[in-house]
């Protein structure tokens, strides 16, 4: 995870192929090839309509097995509820689980979860027993297919790793759509992010998030995860995943707990993003969720969902913003 990722190009057929789990109707059980240990064991690169193989990378996250590491989750169907027990191993290129990784942002591992229409959004910190077992309570609040994202650096490999899984909750499942434009994301008590810039593909965009309490900018971030704020970004229809960090960190002597927090993002081409920053205010960690379409004239935009937790590994239920779209 660095403070700039690029995230690779995407093939034009994986928008037909990820579109389907949109569909209304009643969620059974995962059943996505790629989602099968070893049916996609090494990244070498996307099909274009063509046929031919694009240089550019898979973006992290649509497939379960890369470079010999694979997600393999417990269990692949869990009941709706809140707090419900998640496990899962990563193997290795011996088949082994895992049980050696290097702390990048003060974790081992970063788990984010997110229904696929890119709502109950959750960024948590599993725990790894001695054999290689990760555990973690997830909110699953509705029926529908939920994508489970592992992002990691195992000792040995060379860089760190996103991969992807879906965990089906059974029931009656009616995606929401993607929030309409808004600059800035209104959350619980108070607080309140504004998200200034714009995502321009093939260049290297700035984005800037400001946040306020009560109408007041808000200068004493806590350190969280060793910055002052975390932002994931998911791409609408394949949830091609980009985790990038702020420039700056706390204690550099340069960078300030506050108000504003300056990511820098390259995307290679037009589509419809969401932004959900993670940041720590008063012990409490909150997430405000942005949509933001890439394109040659795009703006920053939309608000929705936010939601607040008391401890840094509990997540919680989302919470409507009051904000266009929301």
């Amino acid at each position: 995870m660095k403070t700039a990722v690029t995230i690779g190009g995407y093939a034009l057929g994986l928008l037909a192929v990820f579109g389907a789990a949109f569909g209304v109707g009643a969620v059974l059980a995962p059943g996505s090839l790629a989602d099968k240990p070893g049916a996609v064991t090494e990244d070498h690169g996307a099909m274009t309509a063509g046929g031919a193989e694009s240089t550019e990378p898979v973006p992290g996250g649509l497939m379960v097995s890369q470079d010999g590491y694979t997600l393999v989750l417990a269990d692949r169907t869990l009941p709706p509820g809140a707090q419900v027990p998640v496990r899962f191993t990563v193997s290795g290129p011996d088949g082994l689980p895992v049980t050696e990784y290097r702390t990048e942002h003060d974790k081992e591992l970063h788990l984010i979860a997110v229904r696929r229409d890119l709502t109950d959004f959750q960024h948590v910190h599993p725990v790894r027993d001695a054999d290689g077992t990760w555990s973690v309570p997830l909110d699953l609040p509705s029926a529908g297919e939920y994508r489970i994202f592992a992002d990691f650096t195992p000792v040995g490999h060379d860089g760190g790793l996103v991969l992807g899984a879906d965990l089906s909750v059974p029931g009656d499942y009616a995606p929401e759509p993607l929030p309409m434009a808004a600059s800035t994301a209104e959350l619980a008590d108070g607080y309140a992010v504004t998200l200034q810039g714009a995502l321009v593909p093939g260049v290297s965009s700035e984005l800037t998030l400001t946040v306020g309490k009560d109408g007041a900018p808000v200068t004493d971030l806590d350190p969280y995860l060793a910055a002052y704020g975390h932002l994931v970004a998911l791409r609408a229809g394949d949830l091609g995943y980009l985790h990038v960090h702020p420039a700056g960190e706390p204690g550099d002597g340069a960078t300030a707990a506050g108000p504003a927090i300056t990511f820098y993002a390259d995307v290679p081409a037009a589509g419809d993003y969401r932004l959900y920053l993670d940041f720590l205010h008063q012990g409490v960690v909150r997430t405000a969720a942005f949509t933001v379409h890439a394109g040659a004239h795009s703006t920053a935009a939309h608000s929705t969902t936010a939601h607040s937790t008391t401890a840094p590994n509990t997540p919680a239920p989302t919470a409507p913003v009051h904000g266009e779209g929301g």
